[in-house]
């Protein structure tokens, strides 16, 4: 059984069509990576998932569950984490007032508990020694890590982030692309947007491409970056 499966979800604003019927699944464990042009609508199918946004057609399956009624921090509460593609700290709080305020309100866990996975998640992101550092003054690279570190903090099952890689140096993108090869490692499902190609094709189970709000292709990541469609459409090069 699919860990998240979308059925025709659609979203239009007036007479234009952002997502148009499309239909997706994740298995547990599986990262998929999103591609497509800027103004596909990939930023509209989160929402549609995180429940920032509702359908106006088709449903949104978790574990076999129907949640397109459900708000976002009820998903959040199933386990369905999420960055943002501008980070989105509390930039008057520390690092750690965010993390545990994200284990507290997004995880559900109590005090306790939270402190424990703050201190965990600070470990895994590389983020220890920024812990007391007011989420303001961060460099990009650790606002990316924080974004990141705040969606662990919840604990998810199902991890969604959008454009996590933008705006990171190569040799960053690489010290982020190894962040998430350790989370993939402990079993964590990932469902990730992203420009950064070669960023995407280091960690991509499968790649699902839409244009349009439409799908254009789905597989294997090389093959599908081999398809002639995708490269005159994401790309802008003729076969």
């Amino acid at each position: 059984m699919a860990l998240l499966a979308l059925h025709s979800v659609a979203k239009s604003y007036g007479a234009l069509k952002v997502i148009d019927a499309i239909s997706l699944s994740v298995t547990e464990g599986e990262t998929l990576g999103i591609l497509g042009p800027n103004g596909a609508g990939k930023t509209t199918l989160f929402n549609l998932i995180s429940g920032d946004t509702r359908c106006d057609g088709g449903s949104v399956h978790y574990e076999g569950r129907d949640i397109s009624a459900l708000k976002p921090h009820q998903r959040c509460r199933l386990g369905l984490g999420r960055s943002y593609q501008v980070p989105q700290p509390f930039g008057n709080m520390t690092v750690f007032e965010n993390l545990i305020t994200a284990a507290c309100f997004g995880g559900g866990q109590h005090e306790h508990e939270a402190w424990e996975t703050a201190h965990g998640v600070l470990r895994q992101t590389g983020l220890m020694a920024h812990a007391n550092k007011p989420a303001g003054r961060l460099t990009l690279l650790n606002r990316k890590r924080l974004e990141l570190a705040r969606a662990l903090a919840t604990r998810p099952k199902l991890l969604l982030l959008d454009e996590i890689a933008g705006g990171l140096t190569e040799h960053e993108a690489a010290q982020l692309v190894d962040e998430l090869k350790r989370i993939k490692a402990v079993g964590v499902t990932m469902i990730w947007i992203e420009h950064v190609v070669h960023a995407l094709l280091a960690l991509a189970d499968r790649l699902f491409v839409i244009n349009f709000g439409c799908k254009l292709a789905e597989g294997e990541p090389r093959a599908v970056m081999a398809d002639a469609e995708v490269r005159r459409v994401y790309m802008g090069m003729e076969a």
